[in-house]
């Protein structure tokens, strides 16, 4: 796949959640950006260098270290919600292109510059902050109802990333839970929750975070 856009957070205020601020405003950069693991999560850091999140209990750290979007799946919902998304409205660090990131699986890994590794570890779930963010009326049953959330992954081996730089994929699993499996499970679907809860390179807790909704 081609990586389209390198996106990085502004801060802004979040009414949404009452925080401080968010990083959902995600803008295109020029260059390579350095890509490492943060750590655990609780201090706001992400995989790209100059980024970060507000919600830090929610979201970050290491296995919530770099979040993908498709353009393909941005044309979609240009056409359903008659609107035009660019790189980065979903608050996405990377717009890609070339690869239906819905349909990697759980462990997958990713092969990039400088050495990168990434790892599949699930999907997004849409909060409040990124209803708010989008603003359209019936947003979140949309967004559910199309199960096209993108990849969380967590860095393996660190690199760099940058517009126009290709992601190989250089490991896919034999269990067959996706991205979009791994979301419906979250939003709802319970015949889905135990297979998905069985892959081994989930985050640690999603499993009973799974069970628990």
């Amino acid at each position: 796949m081609k990586i389209l856009s390198v996106n990085v957070g502004r801060p802004r205020e979040n009414p949404w959640k009452g925080l401080t601020a968010t990083y959902i405003d995600k803008r295109p950069v020029a260059g390579p950006v350095r890509v490492t693991s943060p750590g655990p999560k609780g201090d706001g850091t992400v995989g790209l260098a100059g980024d970060r999140v507000g919600d830090v209990e929610h979201h970050g750290g290491t296995d919530q270290a770099v979040y993908v979007y498709g353009s393909e799946d941005y044309g979609l919902f240009n056409a359903l919600v008659g609107r035009e998304f660019g790189p980065g409205a979903f608050g996405e660090n990377l717009t890609t292109t070339g690869y239906d990131v819905n349909e990697a699986l759980i462990g997958e890994r990713w092969a990039g510059p400088g050495g990168l590794v990434l790892q599949v570890t699930g999907a997004r779930v849409p909060c409040g902050t990124f209803r708010g963010w989008i603003d359209e009326r019936g947003w979140l049953k949309t967004f559910t109802r199309e199960a096209r959330p993108g990849p969380y992954l967590r860095v393996v081996e660190p690199g760099h990333v940058e517009a126009g730089a290709e992601l190989e994929v250089a490991h896919r699993p034999d269990h067959g839970v996706t991205v979009a499996m791994f979301f419906r499970a979250a939003m709802g679907e319970r015949d889905l929750v135990e297979t998905v809860a069985a892959v081994p390179d989930l985050a640690p807790g999603d499993a009973e975070w799974l069970r628990s909704r």
